[in-house]
């Protein structure tokens, strides 16, 4: 029972919050599914017929891609960057878009980058020399290899490629330019006697009482040269 002008217990335990939750652990599954479906409905139409249902796929990626046409389908061109915090900065990925440093140092106008496939972030800053270089080179290559399609067919203007280019051109599909990271190499060495007869633990004692007795070495060093002086 209760005391004073206190709040009546009334706890509400039974959310049934397992009702709520959204999963979605059937994604390979139906990527796998929707892969088989669309392969039988373009490439082998008799057995559609011969297994006797409809087989209706909805092939958004194709659609998409007929959509934004002559543009890559993975969308703009994405930076490299390095993760946050000490657990992951070691790790190479694409960032959300180029800062304008590295645009001014590429030569692309901040506006025209968007309009030809290359993603922006005005917040980003640059931190290091070495991301800012390979960023720069990034789109140096990215621009090496484009093909701009003229807004009008029969209205070619500066900038826009020849027609020449624009017949060869094709779409990219999938991801270009990705991220590759570098394997480090290993360097193979024989094992010789030297490193057979040494000793890590001692050496290690060795190194750690040196540097702690630093200090009071170097005064009795101090005081022993005074004393010579005198």
């Amino acid at each position: 029972m209760t005391k004073h002008n206190n709040v009546v217990p009334n706890g509400h335990f039974k959310k049934h919050w397992q009702n709520y939750v959204k999963t979605w652990f059937n994604q390979p599954a139906r990527k796998t599914r929707r892969r088989i479906v669309e392969y039988l409905y373009h490439v082998m139409p008799v057995l559609t017929e011969f297994i006797g249902f409809p087989m209706k796929p909805s092939p958004a990626r194709q659609k998409k891609a007929v959509k934004i046409f002559p543009r890559p389908t993975a969308g703009p061109l994405r930076p490299l960057v390095h993760g946050q915090t000490l657990k992951y900065n070691m790790k190479v990925r694409a960032g959300r878009g180029f800062s304008l440093e590295e645009l001014k140092a590429a030569g692309i106008p901040k506006k025209l980058a968007p309009t030809i496939g290359i993603s922006v972030d005005h917040r980003r800053k640059n931190r290091s020399l070495e991301s800012l270089q390979a960023n720069v080179q990034r789109l140096k290559t990215y621009k090496a290899k484009l093909v701009v399609f003229p807004r009008r067919a029969r209205k070619a203007k500066a900038g826009d490629s020849t027609p020449e280019e624009l017949a060869t051109a094709t779409q990219v599909q999938g991801q270009y330019m990705p991220v590759v990271l570098e394997k480090p190499t290993v360097e193979l060495v024989k094992i010789t006697d030297e490193m057979k007869s040494f000793k890590a633990y001692n050496k290690l004692r060795v190194e750690r009482t040196n540097e702690r007795h630093v200090g009071v070495r170097q005064k009795r060093a101090a005081e022993a040269e005074k004393e010579d002086k005198k």
